[in-house]
């Protein structure tokens, strides 16, 4: 069964941004590499911050599968871009590229974790209104050490795709 294009009630493709480390494990890479092709076979554009580690395998792994995969970089470096990107936005704005990022996007899928990666959770987590899954990053919890519902938990690549396309 061949799966059918993710939309909107609008009719465009979702857009499902995947954050996670620049340094990332292999683990990681592997889960990220297999979301993108997870994503893009479901039609689904994918956002990522355009640089090394999650990033650069979530692309390869939706180039790879014919995706159409959008960079948002912090720099205007061109030179620091990963492969497998089909477009890139320069926009000289550092770390608050990430709401650029979060704000685009009808779904959010983070894979492991950073500071940078717990700031596009926070960001994604404010606006309340998309969702959320966590595949083996960030899980937070209050003062009193009880777990908070920052994000729906996912158990492999393909469970964070359905989460978030559905």
């Amino acid at each position: 069964m061949t799966p059918q294009p993710s939309r909107l009630s609008s009719g465009t493709a979702a857009q499902v941004a995947v954050c996670g480390p620049r340094d990332c494990t292999a683990a990681e890479a592997g889960w990220a590499e297999e979301v993108g092709r997870l994503l893009a076979a479901a039609g689904a554009t994918v956002l990522c911050g355009g640089g090394t580690g999650v990033m650069a395998a979530v692309a390869e792994g939706a180039s790879r599968a014919g995706g159409l995969v959008i960079g948002v970089r912090p720099d205007t470096d061109r030179s620091a871009v990963c492969p497998g990107l089909s477009a890139v936005l320069y926009t000289g704005m550092g770390e608050a590229r990430n709401a650029i990022l979060i704000h685009s996007a009808d779904a959010v899928i983070v894979i492991g974790g950073s500071w940078g990666t717990l700031s596009e959770l926070a960001l994604a987590r404010h606006r309340g209104t998309i969702p959320i899954i966590s595949l083996g990053g960030w899980q937070i919890h209050d003062a009193a050490g009880k777990p908070i519902a920052a994000a729906q938990l996912a158990s492999d690549p393909a469970d964070a795709v359905h989460r978030a396309l559905n």
